[in-house]
């Protein structure tokens, strides 16, 4: 557990082109969202190594947002062994005090607001994303012995990947419309986003995750999370190819086309230890976790 990286410190791991185009957003006005003080306080404790249950709990019921979010969170199916909760004690000792600490993270991203105008988009893109970290979770939960990927890691990743988009959509007040994000199913697509506004919302991402203190490796499969190739033999690979499993889960959960699928599967499933006869008896099991866990809610 580290302490804080600044915008700027975060910014020195970048290449040129990439570190150019997050000056260029910082100087244009785009605003790195804050970590809120529940989250700095229990970062404090974490560093000190202060993992008194009681303390932690009371920590986190100071912000009942976040505390109901998190409540909502272990009813995934991957925490199906330690269920039911009836306290923050209850999760803390059941899941793990840094595991906890992980979903308290990715719940407190969910806090960032945006413009009225908006509100649709930021209504949707957040029901996309919690829909992918539910799915990051039970593939993580499925393949942990495969890919060593724990599904707390596996969620604040989804949480946090396209997170880059909403700092977009704030910054440049075309965005919404020339990315067409209200259209169903229709997602950002990097060279379109490349030739219209010279951004990178992946790398917005990876600035946002390290300013948070993410781990390294979920850092950068927030950075290429569309370039699982420019990865090696890593952890961060990993985490990528469970990252586009489940945005292919989601997509077919959702009956529409993964523009991306075709692209990347050939990467992504041999991570996974998975192939294309195994990969349709593994989606259903998933899929079918997950609608069962959303009727049960």
């Amino acid at each position: 557990m580290s302490d804080a990286v600044s915008v700027y410190e975060a910014m020195q791991s970048l290449d040129d082109v990439g570190s150019g185009r997050v000056k260029r957003l910082l100087e244009g006005g785009i605003k790195i969202p804050p970590q809120p003080r529940v989250l700095e306080e229990l970062r404090k404790l974490m560093v000190r190594k202060e993992f008194d249950v009681r303390l932690l709990s009371r920590v986190i019921n100071q912000d009942p947002g976040i505390a109901a979010l998190l409540f909502k969170v272990v009813t995934n199916a991957a925490y199906r062994q330690h269920q039911p909760f009836e306290s923050i004690e209850d999760i803390l000792h059941a899941v793990g005090v840094r595991q906890t600490f992980n979903l308290v993270q990715a719940i407190s991203l969910t806090s960032i607001s945006g413009a009225k105008k908006h509100a649709q988009v930021y209504e949707a893109f957040w029901a996309r994303s919690q829909t992918i970290a539910q799915f990051a979770m039970l593939i993580a939960d499925e393949r942990v012995a495969v890919c060593n990927i724990f599904p707390d890691q596996a969620y604040i990743a989804a949480i946090f990947h396209d997170c880059g988009v909403l700092l977009q959509l704030q910054r440049f007040p075309t965005y919404c419309a020339e990315m067409r994000l209200a259209e169903p199913g229709r997602w950002v697509q990097l060279a379109e986003e490349d030739q219209k506004f010279n951004a990178d919302h992946c790398v917005v991402g990876y600035i946002v995750a390290r300013h948070w203190c993410l781990p390294e490796f979920i850092s950068d499969a927030i950075r290429f999370h569309h370039d699982i190739r420019h990865l090696g033999q890593h952890a961060s690979r990993t985490m990528v190819a469970i990252l586009q499993l489940a945005a292919e889960l989601y997509y077919r959960d959702q009956r529409v086309p993964n523009p991306e699928w075709d692209l990347v599967k050939a990467d992504v499933l041999p991570e996974l230890g998975l192939n294309e006869d195994a990969l349709p008896e593994f989606a259903d099991i998933i899929i079918e976790r997950f609608q069962n866990e959303s009727d049960a809610a």
